[in-house]
């Protein structure tokens, strides 16, 4: 006989993706949670997976094994978990790390350095993935020649790409005197966008490396690196949203 898992309501709660199991117990005091139909206060009470746990009316189920992953990619290595031509893939730099099968959230090409979050948790991915939540992006680029003013505020006001107008956020010299380093801020996900930016002014991309993504960034996180995101970190992005700096 099986036996059934059971939780502590404010954790059930948390481990449902809603919130910090310290706030969860602030909703549960609140009367927002309902068990079984009925309003519960405390967040102690002892309930299991049989059990219909409510906030908003919706239903909510706890997700066992998420896991949450950023990774600081190297150049050269590819963004799938498998590749047809044995080139070195994501997951080989981190499936010593994981039991479970995780995939990455968008794609940096092979050239391309810098965050790359892999999780399991579909709802985040397809949360993080849609245009509509405008999910703040940085890179630096290096560039093969300083990038003339004109260049730039062309890039400010939009570049017309064969599948569209590609629109920037930001853009802005990281150093006053060294105009080959670019930095760009963007939220489209269009297939290597920066680079055809670039390439449509006829500049060559030395360097591209991504610095920022949804509120992560590189810090503490060396080059072919990754580790696993705080509860602090889960809880952010799982409550983001599209307003300025929300992230």
């Amino acid at each position: 006989m099986d036996t059934e898992t059971t939780y502590r309501l404010n954790k059930f709660v948390s481990n449902s993706g809603v919130t910090s199991r310290r706030k969860a117990a602030d909703l549960v005091k609140a009367g927002k949670i309902k068990v079984n139909g009925e309003v519960e206060v405390n967040p102690a009470v002892i309930v299991t997976e049989k059990d219909i746990v409510e906030y908003e009316g919706k239903v909510l189920n706890p997700i066992k094994n998420l896991v949450y992953l950023l990774l600081n990619k190297p150049k050269g290595v590819v963004t799938t978990m498998e590749d047809e031509q044995g080139r070195k893939t994501v997951w080989n730099i981190v499936e010593s790390k994981v039991k479970e099968r995780i995939f990455p959230i968008g794609r940096l090409d092979m050239y391309t350095t810098g965050l790359l979050l892999l999780t399991n948790d579909g709802d985040l991915t397809q949360k993080l993935s849609h245009p509509s939540h405008k999910v703040k992006k940085i890179y630096q680029v290096s560039l093969s020649a300083p990038l003339s003013e004109e260049d730039k505020k062309a890039i400010e006001k939009g570049i017309l790409l064969d599948d569209g107008v590609a629109e920037v956020d930001g853009i802005s010299y990281v150093s006053g005197e060294d105009k080959t380093e670019i930095g760009l801020e963007i939220h489209m996900g269009k297939n290597r966008v920066i680079r055809r930016i670039f390439e449509s002014l006829n500049y060559r991309i030395e360097r591209l490396d991504r610095v920022y993504y949804a509120g992560l960034t590189k810090k503490d996180l060396p080059r072919g690196w990754s580790r696993f995101l705080s509860e602090k970190e889960i809880i952010m992005l799982k409550h983001f949203t599209n307003t300025p700096h929300s992230e």
